[in-house]
C-alpha cells in the first residue's frame, strides 16, 4: 500500500476529509437556526393566542418550547451524523485503505484546527459584547454595543455547537473507519481495479 501524499486516493482522501469538515460546520450551524426559528415561531403564536403573558397574569407554556428545542435539535443532526458515519466507509470502499488514511488526515487537520478558531470566535465575540456593556466604545445602546449583538448572536453557535461537534466528527470518523477496516480492505473498488 502506498499512503504517501503522491498518491492519488490519499490525495482525493485529503480533500474529502477537508470538506467533510466544512460541510458538517456548515450543517451544524444551519441546525442551531433552524431551530432558533422554531422557537421564534412558537414565542410568537403563544403572544398572540395566551392572554396576559406580558401583564405576568398568565404563564407561557415553556414545556412547548423545550419540547420544540429538543425535537429541532435531535432531527436537525440526523444529516451531519449519517455524513460522519457514511463518508468513511464510502470513501473506503471506493478508494480503499489508502483513501481512509488521507480522509482521517483531512479531517483531522482541519477539524482540529475549525474547531479552535470557532471555539475562539465565538468566545471573543462574547467577550466584546461584555467589554462594551461596561460602557466602553459608546456601552450600551451604541452602535458598537448592536454590532457586538450580531457578533455574538452568530458567536454563540460558534462556540456552543459547532466548534466541540468538530472534535466529535474526528473521532466519529476514526472510529467508523476502524470498525470497518476489514470491509475495507476485503471489498474496495482498488481491489477490483
Amino acid at each position: 500500500l502506498n499512503f504517501t501524499l503522491t498518491s492519488p486516493s490519499v490525495l482525493v482522501g485529503l480533500f474529502i476529509g477537508a470538506m467533510l469538515t466544512f460541510v458538517f460546520s456548515a450543517l451544524t450551524m444551519s441546525a442551531v437556526q433552524t431551530a432558533a426559528q422554531s422557537i421564534v415561531v412558537e414565542v410568537r403564536r403563544q403572544f398572540r393566542e395566551i392572554v396576559g403573558i406580558m401583564d405576568y397574569k398568565a404563564d407561557p407554556d415553556y414545556a412547548a418550547c423545550v419540547s420544540l428545542c429538543t425535537k429541532g435539535a435531535l432531527h436537525e443532526m440526523v444529516a451531519p451524523a449519517l455524513l460522519a458515519v457514511v463518508v468513511p466507509i464510502v470513501t473506503g470502499l471506493i478508494l480503499g485503505p489508502t483513501g481512509v488514511v488521507g480522509l482521517l488526515g483531512g479531517v483531522s487537520v482541519t477539524g482540529f484546527a475549525m474547531a479552535v478558531f470557532m471555539s475562539n470566535a465565538g468566545g471573543a465575540w462574547d467577550n466584546a459584547k461584555k467589554y462594551i456593556e461596561r460602557g466602553n466604545h459608546g456601552g450600551k445602546g451604541s452602535p458598537q454595543h448592536k454590532a457586538a449583538v450580531v457578533g455574538d448572536t452568530v458567536g454563540d453557535p460558534f462556540k456552543d455547537t459547532s466548534g466541540p461537534s468538530l472534535n466529535i466528527l474526528i473521532k466519529l470518523c476514526s472510529t467508523v473507519s476502524i470498525v470497518f477496516a476489514g470491509l475495507i480492505i476485503a471489498f474496495n473498488l482498488m481491489n477490483v481495479l
